[in-house]
């Protein structure tokens, strides 16, 4: 048997309260009555109903008391409710539709139209829930893949690095990757996209698959990340581009080559000496071709570390806080973290820089490497 769907209806008035108990009992419904706002608030929070019948002229709280506290409420707040009225004014029901109301019903009412009006609206609520479960489970299925592809420490033991990923939504728009490209030689890359529409996730990808194309040991760092932005500038739509960093460490040499395109500066934590910020003036990857990257190089020893991140770490577009006034900080959080593994890092920098996770504002990535 179908599961009823279950109605409260709210009235002060006890003949009214019967006659439209009864009324939707004759469909099928189970229904829920209350003589009171209080008495509503409390059945709806013990048992949310699927639609909620309310009257407006109630003793104690009105019905536009008593939505204000459902629509407050994240465990009722999206419960479809029809107002109940002998209140015909136009600005009444204006300030009922404002407060969350999806309709109207004026007494006297008529059987029939109580019936309609009620079966449409649980159609609508059943469609709208659809939706939002459909495009949720699609959502979930992206957030999914994007981080099955996201490389962690365990699948590359040899590049010893920590990273430390918050998106601000499910689907993030930054994005981060580890390549092994020969013995000794790590490319560490990160890049953040513009916007954090569903759209990133699905583009992740394609850099991640240029990447694995183009960073290899016949190109310099340079020429990879020039390779690539020739295929971003195809692909992208028009106002879409990224900011990134790449880092080529080679081990052996005992140096790291950087590029920088429009991407904040890495942090230099040598072994033997005071943190540093290391960087270049560079534009965004997929805005043109003629792109002009910033590139420094790092003599670099055993021991010696490296943080690369994305400008959530360090910005905050609310208090507006950019990086470049955040240097101070930056070099401070990476100092202190030199007693931690490198695992565990990315995490220590990231809890000194943003000890309050909900005031997010961005995605931020934040990877560290050692020599």
């Amino acid at each position: 048997m179908s599961p009823s769907f279950t109605i409260l209806v709210a009235d002060d008035n006890p003949v009214n309260l019967a006659l439209m108990a009864t009324t939707l009992r004759k469909e099928g419904y189970r229904i829920v009555t209350a003589n009171s706002g209080k008495e509503a608030r409390h059945l709806a929070d013990t048992e949310p109903p699927d639609l909620i019948l309310l009257d407006i002229r109630m003793p104690g709280e009105s019905g536009f008391d008593v939505i204000k506290h459902f629509k407050s409420d994240a465990r009722t707040a999206a419960i479809p409710v029809i107002f109940l009225t002998a209140v015909t004014d136009v600005k009444s029901k204006i300030e009922g539709f404002s407060l969350g109301a999806v309709d109207y019903i004026t007494k006297p009412f008529h059987p029939k139209e109580v019936s309609a009006r009620v079966s449409l609206h649980l159609k609508l609520s059943i469609a709208t829930n659809s939706l939002i479960n459909s495009q949720a489970e699609k959502l979930r299925q992206l957030t999914e893949a994007q981080a099955s592809f996201l490389i962690t420490p365990e699948q590359e033991p040899g590049a010893r690095f920590g990273v430390h990923y918050l998106a601000l939504h499910e689907a993030g728009g930054d994005f981060y990757d580890v390549l092994h490209i020969s013995d000794d030689i790590y490319g560490y890359f990160i890049a953040d996209f513009s916007g954090h529409d569903i759209s990133t996730g699905y583009l992740t990808s394609s850099v991640k698959g240029l990447l694995k194309q183009n960073c290899t040991q016949i190109y310099t760092p340079m020429e990879s990340m020039n390779l690539i932005n020739g295929v971003l500038v195809e692909i992208l739509p028009a106002e879409k581009y990224l900011t990134a960093c790449y880092a080529r460490l080679n081990r052996r040499k005992g140096l790291m080559d950087i590029v920088f395109s429009g991407h904040p500066p890495v942090c230099y934590v040598p072994q033997k000496g005071p943190p540093r910020l290391v960087g270049a003036d560079g534009d965004p990857m997929g805005m043109f071709q003629s792109a002009l990257f910033g590139l420094t190089t790092l003599t670099v020893s055993k021991g010696d570390r490296v943080y690369i991140y994305t400008d959530g770490l360090v910005e905050s577009p609310s208090s507006k806080k950019i990086w470049h006034s955040e240097t101070a900080k930056m070099l401070e959080a990476c100092d202190r973290a030199r007693p931690a593994s490198i695992g565990r890092a990315p995490r220590v920098v990231s809890e000194h820089l943003c000890p309050n996770r909900e005031s997010q504002e961005d995605d931020m990535v934040i990877l560290a490497l050692e020599i």
